[in-house]
């Protein structure tokens, strides 16, 4: 039997640095996208973030769309689909919601897809576990304390989120590269166009500079974020990768606090720490499982 390459700890650790810096690159593009909603509405951001993402990508994978066959285009009109919806519903949930906790309900998604491809007993308790603290933010917002429509568009984002893992899957068997990814995003920007044209033109005559931020937030969240990725999965299994994403409603929390001055109270914490730990315990469920799990089922993917 031949032995897999071992990795170098050095290696290890630059990966860990890189995973973290992706993910803080990711909720820092959120931080900043959250301060421009008095500028331009989430959905005229949402679809200016899409449009340049595509344009940076387009230019870097240079996707060559005559070599696609039906199955292939399939793959990114769904990936394209799914993009758009999980952007779209996760940035109006912004103003209504912080956005740690946010970051926290799009999670239960990626959680419930691992469960159902596992069916494995420990990871009913896991999820059980991110239903609780779910639970946490649900009696908060029907306590008042919470807006109620903040929350189910945060839900209905990580719904999104685990058709995207299971889409993002089907464009890698299918499209060599990044080409699938650039032609996704130009999907996704065409699918929101109805929602965020309108916005996004007036906003931007009314306001020009209001570009800058879009694109940075269209770098930040995107285009770094998936470069940096893309370096760390050369230098750590996908079981750790798996683990650091689980951090992302920290690293959400962390900025949205430094950034946008939002605190949480101590509910919003106990909610965060309890779909973190059920995220770890995912995590290191599927590597238990498999030495090297798919992205599928273990690994917890940051928001393109």
């Amino acid at each position: 039997m031949p032995r897999l390459p071992r990795l170098s700890p050095g290696g290890m650790v630059v990966g860990v640095l890189l995973v973290v810096c992706a993910i803080s690159s990711v909720q820092l593009g959120g931080s900043i996208a959250k301060t421009v909603f008095d500028r331009i509405d989430p959905a005229g951001l949402t679809l200016l973030r899409l449009v340049f993402a595509a344009a940076v990508m387009l230019l870097v994978a240079r996707p060559r769309i005559r070599s696609w066959d039906a199955g292939a285009w399939r793959a990114v009109l769904a990936l394209g689909a799914t993009l758009a919806g999980m952007n779209l519903l996760f940035y109006l949930s912004l103003p209504r919601i912080p956005i740690a906790l946010a970051v926290t309900l799009e999670l239960i998604g990626p959680l419930v897809l691992a469960l159902v491809q596992s069916r494995r007993l420990v990871d009913v308790a896991w999820v059980g576990l991110a239903a609780i603290g779910v639970g946490v933010i649900g009696a908060q917002a029907v306590g008042g304390d919470l807006d109620p429509v903040g929350v189910l568009l945060a839900l209905g984002a990580g719904g999104f989120w685990a058709l995207y893992i299971l889409s993002s899957a089907a464009v890698g068997q299918r499209v060599p590269g990044m080409g699938g990814l650039a032609g996704a995003l130009v999907v996704a920007a065409v699918v929101v166009a109805p929602f965020g044209a309108a916005g996004a033109i007036s906003s931007t005559l009314a306001d020009p500079s209001v570009l800058l931020p879009a694109f940075g937030i269209a770098m930040l969240s995107s285009a770094i974020a998936y470069g940096l990725e893309l370096l760390a999965l050369r230098r750590v299994p996908t079981r750790v990768f798996g683990i650091l994403m689980a951090m992302e409603p920290a690293a959400a929390g962390i900025f949205g606090l430094l950034v946008l001055g939002e605190a949480l109270g101590g509910l919003d914490l106990l909610a965060l720490a309890l779909v973190i730990a059920a995220s770890v315990g995912v995590a290191l469920s599927a590597a238990r499982a498999r030495r090297e799990p798919p992205p599928t089922t273990g690994q917890l993917p940051p928001l393109p």
